[in-house]
């Protein structure tokens, strides 16, 4: 927890019209000669792109109390151990993906997942590491009682926790229009030592490039399971390119689709190969490639299984020698029921320290399930609503709704029910699905903050903004904003070898409209910004 002597309202300073137009046509300049850039939208692939546009981006970098900001670098290596032990963890994440009224049951894609890696679990695992490239998001938290900031955790990723290499080119975008213009003097804050280092690219491809070595065989490849037509391509590429030109590791990428095609999993030493063409193979190697690591940047929604086939393929890789970035049960570790059920008093204990569990909770907003209610938390005198048969997490959440959110176990964005629209979806949420739910109180960031927000044209706006018509198309607008933190850690670990991790290895900002309740970069709801420390 902290005290800032900063004004979050009075930012960002203001800029003059020209001032704005230069620092959009510098940014945005920059951003497409150094590949902070996604490919157009109606984009398909495996088409050869010809053309890019420029990722959303902020003018100005956003404000964040140096203090809260070191705190939540800190507390990625204790993240990095809890849920390395959760996934590690068979009997726990039994308990709560199969309990009698258990997730599993009510939510078919959990489920699924959960179920097929039991059937692995009882056949015997082959590859007993797990890798996790993992992402702890927060957003600054105004204390109810003494106004005091603290940073509160959103949540946990364990699978495609993306934007690494991008945001490491926003926070060197911020640092160039300082370097070239230096914000025109608006902001003592302004100055080189407020920007943070950000080099998650190298740091992130470490993690991969250890697993790689760890599996033991120089000359195999790492496989990128991706969606199809991904836009958000280059955030992927420069990953593969820093694999390959710092490591000699090469990448394959390939989508569900065609990996049941061309995957096959050796009966004897359970290697996991893709086929090539033949005239693709490097000179002198066999037409199918064996893999070292699958770093799934696809597999986290429902939608990337359109097919019985498809989820038989992510079974066979589990089922390979391959190692897996996640495997199964880490990707099930980050689900949002997982991070309920930490919550209960004694629990996160189980996994770490009292000390670190102490810190842990600190980040920690109230949460409870909708099928029932953490008993630490009691119901308001004022509930008068509550059925005989209804749960009394249920009526907590309708009772509290405008101070809510509810998530289901759902990743990318856009899943999530918020304020006043939670009794209306109560009333239609089907009595069984209640445990596949989870209510968790809103963080109240710091009000009155405000950015420069900058898209490209024929970019996909889902924030409710609109343009102020500047000069050059409209293509930024000034707005009241809030910011999510992420840092950026990985970890290699089984039960033979213990937990290998690191820590911070980078960070990214992600800056959307006050208006907008969602966060996703790749779905037109935020922007990608970067870091200046204040006082705090």
């Amino acid at each position: 927890m902290s005290s800032t002597t900063f004004d979050f309202s009075r930012w960002p300073p203001t800029l003059t019209g020209d001032q704005i137009e230069s620092l959009t046509l510098h940014g945005t300049t920059y951003t497409l000669f150094n590949g902070l850039t996604y490919l157009p939208p109606g984009t398909t692939q495996p088409s050869s792109p010809s053309s890019a546009i420029h990722a959303p981006i902020s003018l100005l970098p956003s404000p964040v109390p140096r203090s809260l900001f070191v705190r939540a670098q800190q507390l990625q290596s204790v993240y990095n151990i809890l849920y390395s032990h959760i996934a590690m963890d068979d009997d726990f994440l039994d308990e709560v993906m199969g309990a009698v009224e258990g997730i599993g049951k009510v939510d078919e894609f959990t489920g699924r997942l959960w179920r097929g890696w039991k059937d692995i679990r009882n056949e015997g695992v082959v590859q007993p590491l797990h890798l996790g490239l993992f992402r702890s998001d927060y957003l600054l938290h105004t204390g109810e009682e003494d106004g005091k900031l603290s940073i509160k955790q959103v949540e946990f990723n364990t699978v495609s926790s993306s934007f690494g290499a991008l945001s490491e080119r926003a926070a060197a975008m911020h640092r160039y229009l300082h370097a070239l213009t230096n914000y025109y003097g608006i902001s003592s804050y302004l100055k080189s030592e407020n920007f943070p280092a950000n080099d998650t690219t190298k740091r992130l491809a470490e993690g991969l490039a250890e697993a790689h070595k760890a599996y033991g065989v120089p000359g195999a490849y790492i496989l990128f399971v991706v969606q199809p037509n991904e836009r958000n391509v280059f955030d992927q590429r420069w990953l593969e390119y820093e694999l390959l030109q710092t490591h000699e590791i090469r990448v394959l990428r390939q989508t569900f689709e065609e990996i049941t095609t061309s995957a096959t999993v050796d009966p004897r030493t359970r290697a996991l190969r893709i086929s090539i063409h033949p005239t693709l193979s490097i000179s002198g190697s066999a037409p199918d490639i064996e893999i070292s690591t699958v770093y799934f940047r696809a597999g986290y929604i429902p939608s990337d299984y359109p097919t019985p086939t498809h989820y038989a393929t992510r079974f066979t890789i589990e089922r390979s020698r391959a190692i897996k970035c996640p495997t199964i049960a880490l990707q099930l570790a980050g689900g949002k029921k997982v991070q309920e059920f930490l919550s209960h008093p004694g629990v996160v204990e189980q996994f770490v320290g009292e000390t670190d569990a102490k810190e842990l909770r600190k980040t920690w907003m109230r949460m409870w399930s909708l099928d029932d209610l953490n008993p630490s938390i009691p119901l308001p005198k004022s509930a008068t609503s509550q059925s005989a048969n209804e749960p009394r997490g249920t009526t907590l959440a309708r009772e509290l709704a405008n101070s809510l959110v509810l998530k289901p176990q759902r990743e990318g964005g856009g899943n999530n029910v918020y304020k006043h629209d939670i009794p209306t979806f109560l009333e239609t949420l089907p009595e069984q699905e209640r445990a596949a739910w989870i209510a968790m109180e809103l963080i109240v960031p710091p009000r009155g903050v405000a950015s420069y927000l900058v898209r490209a044209q024929g970019m996909t706006t889902n924030n409710g903004l609109e343009s102020n018509g500047d000069r050059k198309g409209g293509k930024t607008v000034r707005a009241e904003t809030v910011s999510e933190l992420g840092i950026f850690g990985w970890s290699l670990f089984s039960r033979e070898t213990g937990v290998h991790e690191r820590g911070d290895v980078g960070w990214l900002v992600r800056t959307k409209g006050v208006e907008s309740n969602e966060g996703g970069v790749a779905t037109g709801f935020s922007v990608l910004d970067s870091v200046v420390l204040v006082d705090g």
